[in-house]
């Protein structure tokens, strides 16, 4: 399971939506864009949405890059303008979101705990995952073939433990001279592994997006009361 099928915590910007299920491409913030950037965004959310497609139609070891460029109605070359290789198709906006949390982690203000400032990152990851990769089937496609694909597991985790790295060194950063190396990893980890499992049962049962939504809910509720007065 990547570290992007998790999190919200706290205020209004880290509610997952109950809406029902609707379509990557609807949910994605492309208003706010500039033409270029809208346009970037809308290219990789058909290269995506193609690629879940084929998978789940021919299964991820048939499916080569060229046949997803050409179902987005693309070239090869475009495909790898906007991802490096099969598998970060899988990925999504992992990245972009990891540096979401990254900036609510530095935003903290005098005062703030530890426990606030790293679910004030988990909710803007979470957040996003229930905007982008829950209703485009993302996630489930994500979840279904770590599970089959070694290869796939074997990036994905990569990219967890790079996640994990970054968030605890935040947080040292953030407390200076209040937390060290060792405790900033156990706290990220207990936190992101609450989500994470959460997140992988949830998804691993075929559960609807809403289900699934109230599950993380529920994770991330457990999370902050164990957070509390860090």
């Amino acid at each position: 399971m990547a570290f992007t099928d998790h999190y919200a915590l706290g205020g209004p910007s880290c509610c997952i939506s109950s809406e029902p299920k609707f379509r990557y491409i609807e949910c994605s913030n492309v208003g706010g864009m500039g033409l270029r950037e809208e346009k970037k965004e809308r290219t990789r959310v058909a290269l995506v949405e193609a690629a879940v497609r084929l998978f789940g139609e021919q299964g991820y070891e048939r499916t080569t890059v060229a046949e997803i460029a050409a179902a987005a109605g693309m070239s090869t070359r475009t495909f790898f303008l906007h991802f490096p290789a099969k598998e970060d198709v899988l990925l999504g906006n992992a990245r972009a979101r990891v540096e979401k949390g990254l900036a609510a982690v530095g935003a903290r203000e005098p005062g703030q705990s530890v426990g606030s400032v790293l679910g004030a990152a988990l909710a803007a990851m979470v957040a996003d995952v229930a905007e982008h990769d829950l209703p485009s089937g993302l996630a489930a496609a994500r979840a279904r073939l770590a599970a089959e694909e070694p290869s796939l597991r074997a990036r994905l985790l990569q990219g967890l433990i790079a996640a994990h790295t970054d968030l605890a060194d935040a947080l040292v950063r953030a407390f200076p001279g209040e937390l060290d190396e060792v405790t900033a990893a156990a706290v990220v980890g207990a936190a992101v592994g609450a989500v994470s499992a959460t997140a992988e049962a949830a998804l691993r049962q075929g559960l609807p997006t809403t289900e699934i939504q109230a599950a993380l809910r529920t994770a991330l509720n457990f999370a902050a009361t164990h957070l509390q007065g860090r």
